[in-house]
């Protein structure tokens, strides 16, 4: 009896050790009340490929999901209150339904954590879950051929002589936005001649190519999971030799450079150019000059939306329409920068916020939206000054219009802490 009282009385004073021990097992989690916001790079992925997503846990906070550049949006759960991050070390846990996350948990640092979507070889919807506590986020990003949003289908050259040849043909996948999606196979067919290899994959810059052979005008059709292109090689003499775009990859709000030039000898009344987004322009006669000097055009356009816009060059002589020449210009959305000085900010006092764009974009105004409800603050400065009352979490979003556009040809938006 006294032997077992000693080994009850040692396993009592024992166990207070025991559930210290314990608990120190147990891994930080996001309190009640608390919101998780996912910031994926952007909603689409190349196979074979990673995008970096930021998840946000703020305690008491209002959920303000961002999903990068491109379509779709990102869900979490919602509260009203300024917000402040969750404590340093809180655990956040991802799953993914496609592909994997790397790593699959992290632990916060000033409220967020960056893990990675490394996709693989499957194409689909990738369903991405954040969780920590009761909290939980999810966003879904499109993989492979699920991204694919147009299939742009050029030539090189673009119309050959009587005799016919061999043409390079260049299919441009690119997702809803506008940006490439590598790794994704591209089936090519010809309705005249013979197309080379039939199917190709896309490289880094959502570009496969494949050789066309014919002796007549072709059609050709280039087909990305469920989008597909079409371009038309002539065989036949034309009154243009040439149409190009310069640069062909842009951002929007950038002057784009369209050229045409006449074939040698021509008589051109007129070329009406497309350029393809419901915009379009005469030149007017041109000047063909000779073989060794032709009298190349040009004229500019500023593209106000992101996507892929096939220009169209038609010219005219004495007997109307002689042949029209094709090319394409991707127009990504514009790369915007927004910082806040001082950083974090000092409640009542002034806080500088500055949008940046690249040098030569055409801008008409920003648009400033606040995350405290105060009214946005539309101006054609790129900088502005606001004084934060109160302390917490604050989102600023910034949208640059273009000029002779209404929607927003870039976006950023910076969070920062009111102290």
């Amino acid at each position: 009896m006294v032997t077992q009282r000693r080994i009850l009385l040692a396993s009592l004073i024992a166990l207070p050790f025991v559930l210290v021990l314990g608990c120190d097992k147990v891994p930080l989690l996001a309190p009640t009340g608390s919101v998780i916001s996912l910031l994926p790079a952007t909603t689409t992925v190349s196979l074979n490929s990673e995008i970096t997503i930021v998840a946000t846990v703020i305690e008491n906070g209002q959920s303000s999901s961002s999903t990068g550049t491109g379509s779709g949006a990102g869900t979490s759960t919602s509260r009203a209150g300024a917000g402040t991050p969750v404590q340093n070390g809180t655990l956040v846990t991802f799953t993914t339904t496609l592909g994997r996350i790397e790593p699959s948990e992290a632990r916060t640092h000033n409220g967020a954590v960056t893990v990675k979507l490394v996709s693989g070889g499957s194409s689909g919807t990738a369903t991405i879950t954040a969780f920590s506590g009761g909290a939980s986020a999810s966003t879904q990003l499109k993989v492979g051929t699920a991204a694919v949003g147009r299939v742009s289908l050029t030539t090189t050259p673009q119309s050959l002589t009587a005799g016919g040849g061999t043409a390079t043909v260049s299919a441009t996948v690119t997702d809803e936005g506008g940006n490439a999606v590598g790794g994704v196979p591209v089936t090519f067919s010809t309705d005249t001649g013979s197309v080379s290899p039939s199917t190709a994959v896309t490289d880094v810059n959502g570009v496969a190519t494949a050789t066309l052979t014919t002796s007549g005008t072709s059609k050709i059709t280039a087909t990305a999971g469920s989008q597909n292109g079409t371009a038309t090689l002539t065989v036949s003499p034309r009154s243009l030799q040439g149409f190009s775009a310069s640069p062909s990859s842009t951002t929007a709000g950038t002057p784009v450079t369209f050229t045409v030039t006449p074939a040698a000898g021509a008589n051109i009344s007129n070329v009406h150019i497309d350029f393809g987004d419901g915009t379009s322009r005469d030149t007017g006669p041109i000047v063909a000059g000779s073989a060794t000097a032709p009298q190349a055009t040009s004229v500019q356009k500023v593209y106000n939306s992101a996507g892929v816009f096939n220009a169209t060059a038609t010219p005219f002589d004495a007997s109307g329409s002689s042949g029209a020449l094709t090319t394409s210009v991707v127009v990504s959305s514009l790369a915007v920068g927004l910082t806040a000085a001082p950083n974090p900010a000092t409640a009542g006092l002034p806080t500088t916020l500055t949008a940046t764009v690249p040098a030569g974009t055409a801008v008409d105004h920003f648009v400033f939206t606040f995350s405290d409800g105060r009214p946005p603050v539309s101006t054609a400065n790129p900088t502005i000054s606001q004084t934060f009352t109160q302390r917490g979490l604050e989102t600023v979003r910034v949208d640059v219009i273009g000029v002779g556009g209404s929607a927003p040809i870039g976006t950023s938006a910076i969070s920062f802490t009111v102290q």
